[in-house]
């Protein structure tokens, strides 16, 4: 924002809107039942954060198990939720503090670290519930890890990405307020 001389009044929303794409993203990845799917034929596992359900043959009805009767599945779903209720209260406040006229950049910095807070929990999910359900739950084929928990790494990468840009914006307040005078690099003969 500040290298390219784009203005901070014009481009002062560009980081509480990725916000909120990454708030998007994260409803998406809690919502979505493709976090585990199956890859090949015959297509009988299918599974969300919150359960996971497996059919017998490939026209049948659904048999749906409960995660939460596991710890391990009850730790992914805590920290994982943990992680995006930081996203949307650093949201939050991400539009409290570009919406005031003068910036309080110390509070853009507190922002960045929940941000690397609420990365920290997403990734703690997103890290225990392949490797718990791999070991614990009976699969047959060949399965992947599909586009819902796709969604859940695109969410804390963003955090991550968006903790820096936040923590490094206070650097440049100088030159984000205009307080800094141009320096040309003509000079006259």
């Amino acid at each position: 924002m500040v290298k390219y001389g784009l203005d901070y009044t014009r481009c002062r929303w560009i980081l509480p809107l990725l916000l909120g794409i990454g708030v998007i993203f994260g409803i998406i990845a809690l919502a979505g039942r493709g976090w585990l799917e199956s890859q090949t034929l015959p297509y009988v596992h299918r599974a969300s954060l919150w359960e996971s359900c497996s059919r017998s043959n490939p026209g049948g009805e659904w048999s749906c198990e409960s995660l939460m009767n596991y710890a391990w599945g009850r730790a992914a779903a805590a920290t994982y939720l943990v992680g995006f209720i930081l996203l949307v209260i650093c949201f939050a406040l991400a539009i409290i503090a570009f919406a005031i006229d003068t910036l309080r950049f110390n509070f853009i910095r507190g922002i960045g670290g929940l941000l690397f807070v609420a990365a920290v929990f997403s990734i703690m999910g997103l890290v225990i519930y392949p490797v718990k359900f791999s070991t614990e739950i009976e699969m047959t084929g060949i399965n992947m890890f599909s586009w819902a928990y796709g969604f859940g790494w695109t969410t804390a990468i963003m955090e991550i990405c968006l903790g820096f840009f936040f923590c490094c914006l206070p650097n440049y307040e100088d030159q984000i307020l205009g307080n800094v005078k141009p320096t040309y690099f003509y000079s006259s003969p």
